[in-house]
């Protein structure tokens, strides 16, 4: 997916700049949202400014728009090759990244400004209408059916520019604006990889040539070379999905000169976009996506190198290393995880993510953020409550940048750590608190009674003599269908009583459930939802509905049962014989209204996002082995008072 630009007006950003202090001053109760630091204009006391050139102006800690740097006719736009310090598409020579600039006029007259950096696999298009995915019908445990391949993006030899994204925002404030092409795509050299390690190694190629470490040219394959002599070194990485995963993989590398990183729903871990605690899981909206179709859906490099990169890449690494057999995590998985190679950032991070984002989930962002903090870097998250994409409101981007690449000490890092908008609210003014997630937040443990295919009680103590119930697979009906049945034996549902007072969720919600399946494998799919389940618009019966939306979603989760004991191994189940398995849903921080109740519904297969076996499968559920740990505002006595 394309970034969403970043082009806002001034005035609507200097009035999202005053909402936000009014937010940042207000007082709270311990836990909740945070007070800004001192300061009329929300900055830190006593504020200083670096000795920045005169085109610069900065107010309430932002570079600001300015002649010197708006008048468009006279900014420099080039293109130019950077060599990396890989060959991956095996031609015995280190390949090339096609990059493009943007910059001020006055870098001509030796100003030296600093970048803003985006890199991407989809700059030069991607694949259309090809039916490319995996099928997903298919029993668990056997070997997927074949697949169309991909032949390809067609191949634009003429272009001189990559991009346009970012430019209207950052070079009227004293920016230069660069963009890259991911090996393998446009006019860079190379295979794609999706995950590999050149994804990461061509980008900080670029940030070595703005550093001056690197050489860069003017075609992709002479001699004469380009040198940034018009930059500071100091960058800043930005982007969208895929867009933002690549800015985490470099600052992966600790490159320096990468400053300061904003990555928007970032896909931090390949194996958690793909699978789920052992199961074959695809990312929201598109079923039977793998990496090896992601592959094909990007590559648009010259024709020339696209056999052997499908020969040695696509082939003979990315088939051969997903395995959609079993699920099971492998190093071909670690080495496309970014998570586990965290301790390589050095870079500011302000990152944003979408609680309700079924595509990137929002784990990918909470799990690197608290890697990154490890390291004693400067983290700022940003959360809201839509989907996929969503950046940070344009004050507090510039805050950012203006802090870490022009110097300015603005205070930023001595900002609420987290800002998230609440229900209903505009996007441009969330509410700030101390942290993700919240500090008052305390895990609540929850028991299952009896009754469950209508629905079961959720008790604050383990009830005992509860005894088994069971679930009917049948991957026809989906979850939102299942979710809206007053009953039914294809799910069990079990919900608090009704709510008399909001309940505040923040955090990560666990399950631990005690099951045995009929057969040797079976989905195992966890929604969290509020009760009674909503109507889609129009007053149509919600069980009519295949999905509505995210209306009625807090979370959900997803495992293999034959994964209860190891992620690398499955263990092939026993009918009868019963397992434990405990995971973690997805992250979230909802409120949820008086007037509802939380249920917990558990089902096998979900038609959005599993593979698709045949129905029939018979799971039990051992409800004295079973429970729920769901993280309140407030904690047991929250909850409690609320449901009095």
């Amino acid at each position: 997916m394309s970034p969403p630009g970043f082009r806002r007006s001034f005035q609507r950003m200097r009035m999202f700049t005053l909402s936000l202090l009014a937010l940042l001053a207000a007082c709270r109760p311990a836990g909740g949202p945070a007070p800004g630091p001192s300061g009329p204009s929300g900055r830190a006391n006593p504020t200083t400014y670096p000795a920045l050139p005169p085109q610069y102006t900065i107010a309430e800690g932002q570079s600001q728009i300015t002649p010197a740097f708006a008048d468009t006719t006279l900014w420099v736009r080039e293109h130019l090759w950077v060599e990396t310090e890989f060959d991956s598409d095996f031609d015995g020579k280190p390949d090339r990244v096609h990059v493009d600039v943007t910059r001020p006029g006055a870098t001509t007259s030796g100003l030296q400004v600093p970048v803003v950096y985006e890199t991407s696999p989809y700059f030069a298009g991607t694949l259309g209408n090809d039916d490319v995915f995996w099928p997903v019908k298919q029993e668990l445990g056997d070997d997927p059916p074949p697949r169309n391949l991909g032949k390809g993006v067609p191949f634009n030899p003429n272009r001189t520019r990559i991009s346009a994204s970012q430019v209207r925002t950052w070079v009227p404030r004293g920016f230069a604006v660069v963009h890259s092409e991911s090996p393998g795509t446009g006019l860079s050299q190379g295979c794609v990889t999706i995950g590999g390690m050149n994804e990461s190694l061509a980008p900080k190629a670029v940030v070595d040539w703005l550093n001056g470490r690197a050489k860069g040219y003017t075609t992709v394959d002479g001699q004469e070379q380009v040198v940034a002599t018009w930059s500071t070194g100091k960058v800043g990485m930005i982007g969208t999905s895929f867009n933002g995963t690549l800015p985490v993989a470099v600052a992966t590398t600790g490159v320096a000169g990468l400053e300061a990183i904003i990555p928007v729903s970032p896909n931090n871990s390949y194996y958690r976009y793909y699978r789920s605690n052992g199961l074959v899981r695809a990312p929201g909206g598109y079923q039977g996506e793998d990496v090896d179709v992601l592959y094909d859906y990007v590559q648009s490099g010259n024709p020339a190198t696209r056999a052997i990169c499908n020969e040695r890449v696509r082939d003979a690494v990315l088939r051969k290393g997903i395995d959609r057999r079993t699920g099971d995590l492998s190093d071909f998985w670690i080495n496309r995880d970014y998570l586990s190679q965290a301790k390589g950032i050095r870079a500011a991070m302000l990152t944003a993510h979408g609680f309700n984002d079924w595509n990137v989930m929002p784990s990918h962002t909470v799990l690197m953020a608290e890697a990154v903090r490890a390291n004693h870097v400067p983290v700022q998250m940003y959360f809201h409550q839509g989907g996929h994409g969503g950046e940070p409101p344009m004050a507090m981007m510039n805050r950012w940048f203006t802090r870490y690449l022009l110097g300015v000490q603005n205070g930023v890092e001595k900002d609420p750590r987290a800002f998230v908008v609440r229900e209903g609210a505009n996007r441009q003014t969330p509410t700030p608190y101390d942290d993700y997630p919240n500090p008052a937040a305390a895990p609540v443990m929850l028991y299952p009674g009896n009754g469950g295919r209508a629905v079961g009680v959720l008790a604050f103590t383990a009830l005992g003599g509860q005894g088994r119930e069971t679930i009917t697979d049948d991957v026809d009906k989906s979850g939102a269908v299942l979710a809206a049945a007053a009953s039914s034996p294809n799910r069990l549902m079990f919900a608090t009583p009704t709510l008399t007072q909001p309940v505040h969720i923040s955090g990560t919600a666990r399950v631990t459930l005690r099951l045995s399946s009929s057969k040797p494998a079976a989905n195992l799919s966890v929604w969290l939802v509020e009760l009674p389940w909503p109507a889609p618009p129009g007053g149509a019966n919600a069980g009519a509905a295949a999905n509505n939306g995210n209306a009625g979603i807090i979370t959900r989760g997803w495992a293999d049962p034959q994964n209860a004991k190891s992620l690398r191994v499955s263990e092939p189940l026993k009918p009868g014989e019963f397992v434990t398995v405990s995971f973690d849903l997805e992250p979230d921080d909802q409120i949820v209204p008086a007037g509802k109740r939380i249920g917990l519904m558990i089902m096998s297969s979900d038609r959005d996002f599993t593979l698709w076996p045949s129905p029939g499968t018979v799971l039990t559920l051992d409800l004295d082995g079973s429970a729920l740990s769901l993280p309140i505002v407030g904690g047991l006595p929250a909850l409690q008072r609320a449901i009095q």
